[in-house]
């Protein structure tokens, strides 16, 4: 069971790994595999444009429910 505050509607990439146990890089497996979340991507001046995912309320649900927490 995961507790989160009623009013907060979008989730990033770090809050989710957080919340649910799954690590990031299986986090963005998933995430590509199942269509959940979107990519946001900002311009970096150093780094040409790095991705982030944001997640909302029902991608939190189905990441909870279906994918087990990481053992590593």
């Amino acid at each position: 069971m995961i507790t989160v505050k009623s009013t907060q509607k979008i989730y990033t990439e770090d809050e989710i790994s957080r919340l649910t146990g799954i690590c990031s890089e299986h986090l963005r497996g998933v995430a590509r595999s199942r269509h959940l979340g979107s990519i946001v991507r900002a311009a970096e001046a150093v780094a040409g444009q790095t991705e982030r995912w944001q997640f909302s309320n029902t991608d939190l649900s189905v990441l909870t429910a279906l994918f087990p927490r990481c053992e590593h």
